[in-house]
C-alpha cells in the first residue's frame, strides 16, 4: 500500500512574518518542540528557518539576535511536496536537494504541513539509528 506525505508529516506547522525576530523563534522552537519554522508573508511561503539555521546564519556571524530578523536566516530556496505525493517522492525531493525537512503545501502553495527525513525514517525503518532517535522523546 502506497503512504503519502500526509500521512506522515506534521500538520498545521509552526509559521511566522519575516520580520519576526530570530529571538521570538528560537523561544518558539524551545517551546514547541520543533527544530523547524515555516516563514510566509500572508499566505505566500516564503522561507523555512530550522535550529541550526539559527545557528550558523545568526548565531555565528557575530551580529546582535535580538535585533535580526528571521529573513536574515531562513532558507528562502524552498522544494516542496504535497500531501498527495507518495513517501518516495519526498525521499527523492530530499536526498536531491540535500535538506532534511520540505514543506508541505496545497494546490494552491499555501503550507498545510512539513515533513522531516525523521519522520520518514520512523515510517520507513523504525528500527535504523534515525528511526529510534527520531521516535524518541526529546531532552528538556
Amino acid at each position: 500500500m502506497t503512504q503519502h506525505v500526509s500521512d506522515v508529516m506534521t500538520a498545521s506547522p509552526v509559521t511566522v512574518e519575516p520580520q519576526t525576530p530570530v529571538t521570538t523563534v528560537a523561544r518558539m522552537m524551545r517551546d514547541e518542540n520543533i527544530g523547524a519554522v515555516l516563514v510566509a508573508e500572508g499566505e505566500r511561503l516564503r522561507g523555512l528557518v530550522s535550529d541550526r539555521d539559527l545557528v550558523v546564519r545568526a548565531m555565528a556571524e557575530g551580529g546582535d539576535p535580538s535585533r535580526m530578523t528571521v529573513a536574515e536566516a531562513c532558507s528562502e530556496d524552498l522544494v516542496t511536496v504535497k500531501p498527495g505525493d507518495d513517501l518516495t517522492r519526498a525521499v527523492k525531493v530530499m536526498r536531491e536537494h540535500s535538506v532534511r525537512r520540505v514543506p508541505v503545501v496545497d494546490d494552491s502553495q499555501h503550507a498545510v504541513g512539513i515533513v522531516s527525513i525523521g519522520d520518514l525514517a520512523i515510517e520507513r525503518d523504525p528500527g535504523s539509528a534515525l528511526g529510534d532517535i527520531s521516535s524518541t522523546r526529546p531532552n528538556q
